[in-house]
C-alpha cells in the first residue's frame, strides 16, 4: 500500500469488528473523552443564533478570538512511568455560549473563549499527605474533555476597608477572609453547560452538566432549547470519571455506590459534607442571618493564613451563600438530639476536601476520589468538585514541554485517522456506498480495484461534513463481480495549530501531497507525488511499477502505478536543497522508458 495520503489509507474488504469491552488497566489513560478531537470547537455567539441553531466555527470578543477554526477537546495523551501528559485546545466538544452577565440576557459577557493551546500533565501515583495544599486560583485540574477545571471561588474576597467585594485591594483577592462563591455570584454568566471563561481560558467551577450528558451520566438534553438537566428516570449506574484534579485523583459525577466499598450496594447521590450555616445543624450552630459574619466556620479556621476581619451583615446583596465560608462542615458540628457528632459515611458522604476512599468500576479495589455535589434538586452544591484544598499532593498542572520519553495512548485532532468504516450495496441499482468517520476540513481520495494490483482514482473527492464523509459508486455491482476499496485523506483544511503535535504528515509523518508537473513542497518536509507521465512515448501497462523515481536527485520511495498515466513516489525533501524548479526521472525496467521531465516540480 502506498503513502500518497495525509493519513494512512484504509482498505475496506469487510466490516470492521471491535473486541469486547474490558476494564481498563489505568483510567488515567483511558477515561479521556476523545471522540470529538476531530470536529471543530462551536459556539453560540448570541441567543439568536442559539435560537437559530446555528453555531460559529471562528468568533471574536475581548480577549477570546478564534480566526481560524481549531479542534475541540483533547488531542493527544502520552505517558511515562510518573506522569501523563495532555494537550487540548480548552474548548468543549458540546456547543458553548452564549453568554450574559445578567439573568435577563441582555449584557454580553466579556470575553469569548479561545484555543489556550495547553500541556497538562497529573502524577501517576498520587501521594497522600498528612497537611493538604489549599487550591489556588486558576486550573486545579483537567476535566476529561481538555477543559480547565477551577475551584469554587470566582476570585474576588470581602474588603473590610471599603465595605465592598466590588472593589478589591491586592489584585483581585481582597482581604482573602470571606472568599466569594463562584457558583453563587457568576452562576448568572455561565453558558448552558455550566462554564464559562476567565479571559479566553473556559472552565467549569460547579458541575459539567453538558460533559456529563456526552459521558452518559443521568442527563437529559433539549435540542430545542440547548439546556440540560438532572434526569428524573431513575438512576441506573456509577457516575462516570468526569476529571481529574492536580493531584491525579479521579474527579467522579455526582453519583456513586451507597456503601463506599460495596459495588452491589445500589447507586445514589453522593451528599457534601458542607451546609449553609442557618443556624439549622446542631448545638451552637451559627445562623448568619442573626450572627451576622463575625466568626469563621471551623474549616475555614483551619485553613486560612490571613489575618480574621468581620464580614459584611446578611443582606440582598451579601445572601447566605455568596462566600465559600457562608458554609459549614457538617464534621465539625454536633447533633441536637442525641448529642453526638455528625459522622462522615453515616449522615454525609465526602469529607473536608470533598473525597472518600471507595471503589468504582474503574477502580474496584478502591481509590480515594473527588466527587461533582449537587442539591436534592440537581442544582449545583457546595464545594462543587474540590473542597478549598487537595487531598493529595498538587503535583500536576500546565507545562510547557515534555522532557522525558513518553508512550503515546492517543492521537487525534489534526492526527485523527479513519475509522467506523461502512460498504453497503444496494441489490436494485448496483450502488456502492462508503461511509466513514472522517475529520472536519479533510479530504479524502478513493481508490478502488478488482485485482489488489491497480488503484484508479474514483472522482470527486470528498470533503467531509462535520466529523463523517461518504462516497458512492453508481451501478458498480452489477458489472462487477468483486470491488476493494480503499480510502486516504489528501488535504486539511486551514486550522488553528497552536499547540498541537502536528506536522503536515498527521500521523505517521507521510507528509503532505502534490502533483507534477506544476506541483511545489517546502524544503525540510516530506512530501507523495502523483506524477503525470508524457504521452510520448506511451507508458508501459498500469502493472509495470516503476524500478526508480528521482526528485532532484532524490530517491523516492513506496513506488506505485495509481493508473496507466500516473506513477507516484515519496520524497523526504532536506532543509538544505536548493529551492526552485526541479528535475523529475521515472525509471522503467529494459525495455521500458525511461521519463525525464525538467523543471516540473519546485522546493519552496
Amino acid at each position: 500500500m502506498n503513502t500518497r495520503s495525509l493519513s494512512p489509507a484504509l482498505l475496506l474488504v469487510a466490516s470492521l469488528l471491535c473486541a469486547p469491552g474490558k476494564a481498563p488497566a489505568d483510567p488515567q489513560l483511558t477515561s479521556w473523552l476523545t471522540t470529538d478531537s476531530d470536529q471543530y470547537a462551536r459556539l453560540y455567539p448570541s441567543t439568536a443564533a442559539e435560537t437559530a441553531r446555528t453555531p460559529s466555527t471562528t468568533w471574536s470578543r475581548g480577549q477570546g478570538t478564534q480566526s481560524s477554526p481549531t479542534y475541540a477537546g483533547i488531542s493527544k495523551v502520552v505517558s511515562s512511568t510518573s506522569w501523563v501528559y495532555i494537550r487540548a485546545t480548552g474548548l468543549a466538544g458540546h456547543l458553548m455560549g452564549p453568554w450574559f452577565l445578567n439573568a435577563a440576557r441582555t449584557m454580553n459577557f466579556p470575553n469569548f473563549p479561545a484555543n489556550n493551546a495547553k500541556l497538562y500533565r497529573l502524577p501517576r501515583s498520587p501521594a497522600i499527605p498528612a497537611n493538604k495544599t489549599l487550591t489556588g486560583l486558576g486550573a486545579t485540574g483537567i476535566m476529561v474533555n481538555g477543559v480547565s477545571l477551577f475551584d469554587s471561588r470566582d476570585a474576588f474576597s470581602y474588603v473590610s476597608a471599603s465595605s465592598s467585594d466590588a472593589t478589591p485591594v491586592n489584585g483581585l483577592t481582597g482581604d482573602g477572609v470571606w472568599n466569594r462563591d463562584g457558583w453563587h455570584n457568576e452562576g448568572v454568566t455561565f453558558d448552558p453547560a455550566l462554564a464559562h471563561q476567565a479571559g479566553s481560558n473556559y472552565h467549569y467551577h460547579a458541575q459539567p452538566i453538558a460533559l456529563r450528558w456526552q459521558l452518559g451520566d443521568h442527563v437529559d438534553y433539549n435540542a430545542v432549547t440547548n439546556r440540560y438537566t438532572e434526569s428524573t428516570t431513575p438512576l441506573a449506574k456509577h457516575s462516570p470519571i468526569v476529571g481529574w484534579a492536580a493531584d491525579g485523583l479521579p474527579i467522579y459525577g455526582p453519583y456513586g455506590y451507597a456503601s463506599p466499598m460495596d459495588a452491589a450496594s445500589g447507586i445514589r447521590r453522593m451528599v457534601s459534607g458542607f451546609v449553609l450555616r442557618n443556624g439549622t445543624y446542631g448545638i451552637g450552630a451559627i445562623n448568619l442571618n442573626t450572627s451576622g459574619r463575625t466568626t469563621l466556620p471551623a474549616w475555614a479556621s483551619r485553613v486560612q493564613t490571613v489575618t480574621f476581619k468581620n464580614g459584611p451583615t446578611v443582606s440582598a446583596t451579601y445572601a447566605p451563600g455568596h462566600y465559600i465560608e457562608d458554609f459549614d462542615y457538617l464534621g465539625d458540628l454536633t447533633k441536637t438530639a442525641p448529642s453526638t457528632k455528625y459522622q462522615l459515611g453515616t449522615d454525609f458522604d465526602l469529607n473536608e476536601q470533598n473525597v472518600r476512599f471507595c471503589v468504582t468500576p474503574e477502580y474496584p479495589a478502591g481509590t480515594w476520589a473527588y466527587f461533582t455535589t449537587l442539591n436534592a434538586d440537581g442544582s449545583p452544591a457546595y464545594p462543587y468538585t474540590t473542597g478549598r484544598q487537595y487531598y493529595g499532593s498538587p503535583t500536576g498542572g500546565n507545562v510547557t514541554t515534555i522532557a522525558e520519553t513518553t508512550t503515546t495512548q492517543f492521537n487525534g485532532g489534526p492526527n485523527f485517522t479513519i475509522g467506523d468504516t461502512s460498504i453497503n450495496l444496494n441489490r436494485s441499482n448496483g450502488n456502492v456506498t462508503l461511509n466513514w468517520s472522517a475529520i472536519e476540513g479533510g479530504t479524502y481520495l478513493v481508490e478502488s480495484s478488482t485485482d489488489l494490483t491497480t488503484w484508479p482514482d474514483l472522482t470527486p473527492a470528498v470533503t467531509a461534513t462535520a466529523d463523517t464523509a461518504s462516497f458512492v459508486e453508481t451501478g458498480i455491482a452489477s458489472t462487477t463481480p468483486r470491488r476493494f476499496y480503499r480510502i486516504s485523506r489528501t488535504a486539511l483544511a486551514t486550522f488553528d495549530a497552536n499547540g498541537f503535535d502536528y506536522t503536515t504528515g498527521g500521523t505517521g509523518g507521510t507528509g503532505s501531497t502534490a502533483v507534477a508537473p506544476g506541483g511545489s513542497a517546502a524544503r525540510g518536509t516530506t512530501v507523495t507525488i502523483t506524477i503525470t507521465l508524457p504521452t510520448n512515448p506511451p507508458a508501459p501497462p498500469v502493472g509495470v511499477l516503476p524500478s526508480s523515481i528521482t526528485l532532484a536527485g532524490i530517491t523516492g520511495a513506496s513506488l506505485s502505478r495509481p493508473s496507466a498515466a500516473t506513477a507516484r513516489a515519496t520524497f523526504i525533501i532536506p532543509s538544505g536543497a536548493s529551492a526552485g524548479a526541479q528535475t523529475i526521472v521515472v525509471t522503467f525496467g529494459a525495455p521500458a522508458p525511461t521519463y525525464t521531465m525538467a523543471g516540473t516540480f519546485t522546493f519552496n
